[in-house]
């Protein structure tokens, strides 16, 4: 196991990330540090970065040097984007940067940057045809794919902070400072000609730190369940809502909304002015948030080098099997209950019914059954489900994450606690509470015919007759613990599909 250090110097933010990569290319954050040294500012008047933020940044930047060296860090990846890459005063900055902190960056190109943000959202979202606006303190991203392929691309000049400090001087209240930035923008996106090619059926995706600011408000107001800020689906009245409440508010009433960050209060109003010029340009609607972006974009390339010439085709199978891998399930034993999992829902499609996507669901909980296992044996079922709830897992929705975290912790009938359900309201209905009593109860036969471990249980055949379900085993040896243990849940299997089970 490697661990590497990513640093991502922006013009309002910078980051630390300490990650732990693995020999099969899976990796996951160990500790992070953010500061907002805000090196930008006050860059507009003459293109030189102020003495002041150049020591809040050095400042933050030995910070990153110390909690580097705790961990014992010897590669780190440091780049810088807009800010140092349109400083006069760049190689002063960068050449104190080094002496002081020992700590060498790369300047990215506009190009290069935007390649890094799309790689960050196509190898983390299943999303076939995406319009990427991610809005930084001094550029905003535009980039365009369809069909995992990069079509376009383009980035502009300015950012929320940029943005913020060439309208304030206008002295302007902040509602017409706003409606300045919309025409603004809209001004910009008039120049950039294949914007008119998109296609009107391509998800808009949000990234960047002041879509996740926005997403964390929205989830407040909400009363969101889950954590989990990637995949996000921003609805467009939630957008209007807060964007109209925040371009009506003095800074110090903004600092009091509860999500709001303190060092983003000031300018993510501009950011949003941005954005509802966009959607309204674009004539887009839900906002899909990215977690991902231009730091995971870097990682894929260092973890998974064949990202660099191609996206990863199963988003969902590389995001399973990291997680897999950072359990320590058995391998052999998890892919055979997945297999036994997809054939059960497969022969018995005609008494669930279920749509297709519920085999995703399935495969999930079934690929993560034995996560808990790490916390404790007993009760490891509820510790999966917890594992599967909090998960960053990619190419899953939220509504899916629910439904598998649910199916993987549904140890029997009664074990779905229906307070608990409630909580998640805003993503299922009481009709997927049988879903999930079925697909657990599939998931647990799966998983008892691989209850040795040995893949005893090639295959599953099953007959539907009259009142029974009659499944004949193909066996590989002796399977008498398999079966006998399945012929358990026979009762359960009763209860939810209305048929006697017999297992052969």
């Amino acid at each position: 196991m490697e661990r590497i250090a990513i640093i991502d110097l922006g013009s309002n933010t910078a980051r630390l990330l300490i990650m732990e990569i693995s020999a099969t290319g899976h990796f996951h954050i160990v500790d992070q540090l953010k500061e907002a040294p805000r090196l930008g500012e006050g860059m507009d008047r003459d293109g030189f970065l102020k003495p002041q933020r150049i020591q809040e940044t050095i400042k933050t930047i030995k910070m990153f040097r110390k909690l580097c060296d705790s961990y014992g860090i010897e590669k780190i990846t440091a780049v810088a984007t807009a800010a140092v890459r349109h400083a006069k005063n760049q190689r002063s900055f960068l050449d104190e940067v080094a002496s002081v902190c020992g700590i060498k960056f790369k300047v990215l190109s506009a190009e290069e940057e935007a390649m890094y943000v799309y790689k960050g959202v196509i190898n983390t979202m299943d999303i076939p045809k995406g319009l990427i606006l991610e809005i930084g303190g001094g550029s905003t991203k535009i980039v365009y794919y369809n069909r995992r392929n990069l079509l376009a691309h383009e980035t502009l000049p300015f950012g929320s902070i940029t943005l913020t400090e060439l309208f304030a001087a206008d002295n302007l209240p902040p509602a017409e400072q706003a409606e300045k930035i919309e025409e603004f923008f809209t001004e910009q996106l008039k120049r950039i000609p294949w914007l008119e090619n998109v296609d009107p059926e391509t998800q808009f995706i949000g990234v960047g730190g002041s879509f996740r600011n926005l997403c964390r408000m929205a989830k407040i107001m909400r009363k969101y369940p889950l954590k989990n800020i990637h995949n996000y689906v921003l609805k467009d009245v939630e957008f209007t809502h807060t964007y109209n409440m925040l371009k009506s508010l003095e800074l110090d009433r903004k600092k009091k909304i509860r999500g709001l960050s303190s060092g983003r209060a000031d300018i993510l109003p501009s950011a949003l002015a941005a954005v509802a010029a966009f959607k309204k340009y674009m004539n887009l609607g839900d906002i899909v948030i990215s977690g991902s972006g231009l730091r995971t974009g870097i990682i894929f390339n260092y973890a998974v080098p064949t990202t660099m010439d191609k996206p990863i085709s199963d988003i969902l199978g590389y995001s399973l099997a990291g997680l897999i891998e950072f359990y320590g399930c058995n391998k052999q034993h998890t892919e055979q209950v997945v297999d036994l999992s997809i054939q059960l829902f497969k022969q018995l499609r005609v008494l669930h019914k279920f749509p297709r996507q519920h085999l995703k669901i399935l495969k999930v909980a079934a690929s993560l059954h034995d996560a808990g296992r790490r916390v404790d044996f007993y009760n490891y079922e509820k510790h999966s489900g917890y594992a599967v709830m909090n998960a960053n897992i990619y190419g899953l929705s939220h509504r899916d994450t629910v439904l598998a975290a649910f199916v993987a912790a549904n140890t029997s009938m009664e074990d779905i606690n229906l307070a608990e359900w409630a909580k998640y309201r805003d993503l299922v209905t009481d009709d997927d509470i049988e879903a999930v009593k079925k697909m657990g109860v599939m998931l647990r036969i799966a998983d008892s015919l691989d209850r040795s471990m040995t893949s005893a249980v090639k295959g599953i055949n099953c007959d539907i007759l009259g009142d029974s379900v009659i499944m004949k085993t193909e066996l590989n040896g002796d399977a008498a613990l398999e079966i006998n243990s399945a012929l358990q849940i026979g009762q359960d299997f009763r209860k939810v599909f209305k048929k006697n089970l017999e297992i052969l």
